[in-house]
């Protein structure tokens, strides 16, 4: 080899291996911890913003799937946001389940997690998050939906006998009590406190229909003078898309939620 050239070769070989290096400091698989019979998932970032912030994703079930999602983990990790999940299986917002999911909230700000953590619910994940936001207003940073479910009268009564198995209640009593336990009729607290929301949809999605989820929780939202941003994907449905998964303004919106004295 010329020796003249070794300079440029070594140069070549550290550009190409920073990426890998970058990458290999990200964690490959989560921690667990159990709750009350629960398994709780948590990707520490590997450098922790102050305040150590985190993204509390649902619906998660055996394991957080956004991890798959390449833009969103690496970004949030790199930005020194954690995320974390825990697995209650198919529940829909009920206030039994809802009730363990702030066991979890209580573990993770034990642990010296944000005791304002940012909630990103997909699909089902959004009623899941939704009805704990609710009845807990003044616990979180900022709440995230993609193709979210908003309202119990759309996707949980498609699905009937699994949403009144966890409300622990018969389909009378529970369309009698809707309007007290529906998330989209609560929404005062989260007013009250100020948090931000932002949402994805397709407005051709017919398993989570976009009029009666995100468009009915941004009419309401901004009637009572609240913050939320929608962006509308045309022609697309409930897909796992580039459109609804390497949203820009999804992650724009999470990283901005980190005030600059939490950023390291």
């Amino acid at each position: 080899m010329n020796p003249a050239l070794l300079p440029k070769l070594l140069i070549a070989l550290s550009l190409l291996a920073s990426p890998v290096d970058a990458d290999d400091k990200l964690p490959r698989t989560a921690e667990t911890f159990e709750i009350a019979g629960n398994k709780a998932f948590l990707y520490v970032a590997p450098k922790p913003a102050e305040g150590k912030p985190w993204v509390w994703y649902a619906p998660t079930l055996k394991g957080v799937s956004l991890a798959g999602r390449k833009l969103y983990f690496e970004s949030f990790l790199r930005a020194g946001i954690s995320i974390a999940g825990f697995d209650l299986g198919e529940v829909r917002g009920g206030p039994a389940s809802s009730a363990k999911f702030t066991l979890f909230y209580d573990e993770m700000v034990k642990r010296g997690w944000s005791p304002k953590p940012i909630l990103l619910g997909q699909s089902r994940g959004g009623i899941m998050t939704l009805a704990w936001a609710f009845r807990n207003p003044d616990k979180l940073r900022a709440w995230v939906g993609i193709y979210p479910v908003c309202s119990l009268t759309s996707y949980p009564m498609k699905n009937l006998p699994v949403t009144l198995a966890d409300y622990g209640m018969t389909e009378a009593e529970f369309r009698a009590r809707l309007k007290e336990l529906n998330p989209i009729d609560n929404l005062q607290g989260l007013l009250a406190n100020k948090v931000p929301m932002f949402a994805v949809h397709g407005d051709a999605d017919k398993v989570v229909p976009y009029d009666d989820n995100t468009k009915l929780l941004k009419e309401r939202y901004e009637a009572g003078g609240g913050q939320i941003t929608v962006k509308i994907i045309a022609g697309e449905g409930h897909q796992a898309t580039a459109s609804f998964f390497e949203c820009r303004e999804l992650l724009d919106f999470v990283l901005k939620q980190i005030p600059p004295a939490l950023k390291r």
